[in-house]
């Protein structure tokens, strides 16, 4: 908890405690337990504001860091750099005791400082995801991974989060590789801050030599559960100040579509309860979400014991030591830690690598609560129209049953002069579509330099186009106009009144692709 909220909820509790007792002085004797839960609950209520107020705070730091780079003649980095600096010892609560359990770290004083490669420091967003990323010899997930959490967010969720890619290595070589990866597959996400990519500094790791081999492990695999924990430790260290809620992943899972929407219903639902951490995958540490104010106990009890055990044991003897009685018996430890952990079902997050980061484990890793993806989405309401198309399908993925909600349209190497047509069966006043290419699964089968074109019914506003009277458009052939075009693979806009009745809409490829294309999502509004 912040100091400063301690001081909050002291004073709030403070106020309702004299407040309640005064009315208790008139009570009954047999009302006290109902009178008890409604201080539990306000102080609950109390907390939360606490936190809301916590965040507003951060937006109002975020505003004022930008203010300070405009005016400054320090670089973005350095001038950022030093106000996280004094965020963190003003307003945050103190890092863990980390030179306790890291002595070596006093050698040099910017060990725990990390290394920010890409991104815009984003604070104030609701939800802080964490992905460590490390050296595979086989292959690697993490674009993949990172394709499939933005896969459907929502221009509102897009600036709500922030993902925070830890690549948990010191070796310059592959942590600029991982870098230049991350900027050349998601170069819109980085630059709006959606995405930050950082690393350790040189000297954060220990000599890993001397662990003791403990639970029948060998040295190598103690090493890398050691350094996994340390990993885990870094990362929720830096995202403790970014947002209100942190959740842990892996570099090698994919989300179920609509995650994030999902997450928020069901923070809504427990929101005043007590717990503390909630879980949305049920393997591992995959899927386990805190509250931010909570990583800095959660990171010490880590460092304690980050050489004696694997991080799932230590977050359930967290919980053992929060909460289970020796003088009672395992079921009413098991009930008691379950009060602390709830598990959302199904889940939202399903392990997908093969290779382990351990060389040469191979793990067959599935959560079962899982289920099935929905591989598009379905629109039932799109206007009545003739579908035609020069791209072949893929057995019985047509464009009809996508542009009807039945199944999603895949399609063979689109060519350049390729096209999809939809004729109206009447003219209609489009305001809007949203075309999304690849899915969850098949996310790299997307169309590339294709473009959005509408044909208006009325014969003057062609005309108007092609002179360049209306600024929302530009003329393209057989009576179209261009209105938009896919970027990440997806094409999304509004439809300018001026066009008044279209006839028809086409997506219109303009060179030769490498891949397949797959079309999750169709949808005109009228």
């Amino acid at each position: 908890m912040r100091p400063w909220h301690g001081k909050l909820f002291f004073l709030a509790g403070f106020v309702l405690c004299v407040l309640t007792l005064s009315s208790w002085h008139t009570s009954k004797s047999e009302n006290l337990p109902s009178q008890l839960h409604l201080v539990y609950a306000r102080l609950l209520r109390a907390e939360q504001r606490g936190a809301v107020l916590s965040q507003e705070l951060l937006k109002v730091l975020g505003h004022l860091q930008n203010r300070s780079i405009a005016l400054s003649n320090l670089t973005i980095r350095n001038s950022s750099a030093e106000l996280e600096t004094r965020v963190i010892q003003h307003l945050l609560p103190s890092q863990p005791n980390a030179l306790i359990y890291l002595p070596h770290l006093k050698e040099h004083k910017d060990s725990l400082k990390p290394i920010v490669h890409l991104g815009q420091r984003r604070t104030g967003v609701s939800l802080v995801l964490g992905v460590p990323t490390v050296y595979r010899q086989k292959q690697s997930y993490l674009v993949n991974t990172l394709q499939s959490l933005l896969y459907d967010l929502s221009t509102a969720e897009r600036k709500d989060i922030v993902i925070v890619v830890f690549v948990a290595e010191t070796n310059a070589t592959f942590v600029n590789a991982v870098v230049q990866s991350v900027q050349t597959n998601l170069p819109n996400a980085v630059s709006s801050g959606l995405i930050e990519v950082i690393s350790p500094s040189p000297h954060f790791y220990p000599d890993f030599s001397e662990l003791k081999e403990t639970f029948g492990d060998p040295k190598e695999r103690v090493r890398w559960r050691t350094k996994q924990n340390l990993d885990y430790s870094f990362l929720m260290l830096y995202a403790q100040f970014k947002g209100t809620y942190y959740l842990q992943l892996e570099d090698d899972i994919v989300a179920k579509q609509g995650f994030f929407e999902s997450m928020k219903k069901y923070i809504e639902l427990v929101l005043f309860e007590e717990w503390l951490f909630l879980e949305f995958s049920q393997l591992g540490f995959i899927g386990k979400l805190f509250r931010t104010s909570d990583l800095p106990m959660i990171v010490e009890f880590i460092l304690m014991f980050h050489k004696d055990k694997p991080i799932d044991w230590l977050l359930d003897h967290i919980l053992w030591v929060k909460v289970c009685n020796p003088e009672k018996d395992s079921k009413h430890c098991s009930d008691e830690k379950a009060r602390l952990k709830r598990s959302y079902k199904p889940s939202l997050f399903q392990h997908v690598g093969l290779h382990s980061s351990l060389p040469g484990k191979i793990q067959n890793l599935k959560d079962k609560n899982f289920g099935n993806q929905v591989l598009y989405k379905a629109h039932n309401n799109n206007p009545s129209a003739e579908i035609s198309s020069s791209l072949e399908k893929y057995q019985s993925h047509s464009l009809e049953r996508a542009y009807n909600g039945q199944d999603f349209f895949w399609g063979l190497t689109p060519k350049r002069g390729d096209y999809i047509l939809f004729t109206f069966s009447t003219p209609q006043a489009v305001k809007g579509y949203l075309f999304r290419s690849g899915n969850v699964e098949t996310n790299g089968d997307r169309f590339f330099n294709t473009t959005v074109e509408v044909l208006p019914n009325n014969k003057s506003v062609k005309e108007k186009v092609e002179r360049g009277e209306l600024s929302c458009c530009k003329p393209s052939s057989d009576g179209f106009v261009e209105i938009g075009s896919f970027e990440n693979g997806v094409a999304e806009g509004e439809v300018n009144g001026a066009l008044e009745e279209i006839a028809a809409m086409r997506l219109l490829v303009h060179s030769d692709s490498d891949v397949w294309v797959l079309l999750s999502e169709i949808f005109i509004k009228v």
